[in-house]
């Protein structure tokens, strides 16, 4: 059996070829530059092979390095992967502003009345993510970004589209049917900049479009400007849900079933643990109810 280097050896080794640099690796492995440059000679020494060419403010690593480095990263995960299943930390849950502030964070009471012992981190993000380098366990997604490799991907529900606005603005301004947008302040969202096109399809209609008056950047900003009688602007159902129940909302027109779907991102490492299951059985539970919402096929002219 051929003799393997040191744990030590191979880890500076692998970080130096990810940066591209023995200063950066350094910082990360918290030792000195002269400490790596030591390690990498050592390695080149004992496998009797060249591995990075020098530069003036970086290194150049051979194919030989690539390889090897590749397979070490692949190495070093599984062994994190291993640590973390028998020191399980908080369950790390990313979601959106919006689906934070307006869908998890009013429910969150009652899924720890249900289960206390449960410690929870959560953080605000809405794209990609490697779930692994960032430690997060489930991360609730739009289906139209890709999911990192090797994630197990649940469905969680159908996104339901519509206009909503304040009950006050719909009456002073007569919103009752879709020809009376042209003469309602129409917000939008950089988040979503088709969402009003797209509803607009899917309603059937064939006129014009209205024209946008306000762009805000997040759902959950364009949102309260509606509740606040600022105009009307199209929103996924289960983020207004709580709005419509309490009358600070209402759907003029209804919602249609969109093209978009809400996911779950399980990280792969931590999938069979028990608190996993809990959280994304309960959240399954949550949106039972709008699973099934009516569609509203009518078109109003």
């Amino acid at each position: 059996m051929a003799r393997i280097p040191s744990f030590n050896i191979l880890r500076s080794f692998e970080a130096v070829v990810r940066h591209r640099s023995m200063t950066r690796a350094a910082e990360e492995l918290c030792v000195t530059h002269g400490a790596v440059s030591k390690q990498i000679q050592a390695l080149e020494e004992e496998l009797g092979v060249t591995l990075l060419r020098r530069l003036h403010r970086s290194v150049e690593p051979t194919p030989e390095a690539e390889m090897l480095a590749k397979t070490l990263g692949t190495a070093f995960g599984l062994i994190e992967t291993g640590v973390k299943q028998l020191q399980p930390g908080p369950l790390s849950v990313s979601c959106s502003s919006s689906i934070l502030m307006r869908w998890l964070i009013p429910r969150l009471s009652e899924f720890k009345k249900t289960q206390p012992d449960i410690d929870l981190q959560i953080s605000a993000d809405h794209g990609p993510t490697d779930m692994l380098r960032d430690g997060i366990s489930i991360a609730i997604r739009n289906d139209v970004i890709p999911p990192p490799s090797n994630v197990v991907v649940k469905p969680l529900m159908r996104e339901w589209i519509g206009p909503v606005c304040s009950p006050e603005y719909a009456k002073e301004n007569g919103i009752n049917e879709i020809a009376d947008l042209a003469r309602a302040r129409i917000l939008a969202t950089s988040s979503r900049p088709k969402a009003w096109a797209e509803w607009l399809a899917l309603s059937g209609w064939k006129d014009a479009i209205p024209k946008e008056h306000e762009s805000y950047e997040h759902f959950y900003v364009v949102l309260h400007a509606a509740a606040c009688g600022l105009g009307i602007t199209i929103a996924p159902r289960f983020l207004v849900e709580d709005d419509l129940t309490e009358g600070r909302l209402v759907a003029p027109f209804g919602f249609l079933a969109g093209e978009r779907n809400v996911v779950l991102w399980i990280s792969p490492q931590v999938r069979t643990r028990s608190d996993i299951r809990e959280f994304s059985d309960w959240l399954c539970q949550e949106v039972e109810s709008y699973v099934h919402a009516p569609s509203v096929t009518s078109n109003k002219r």
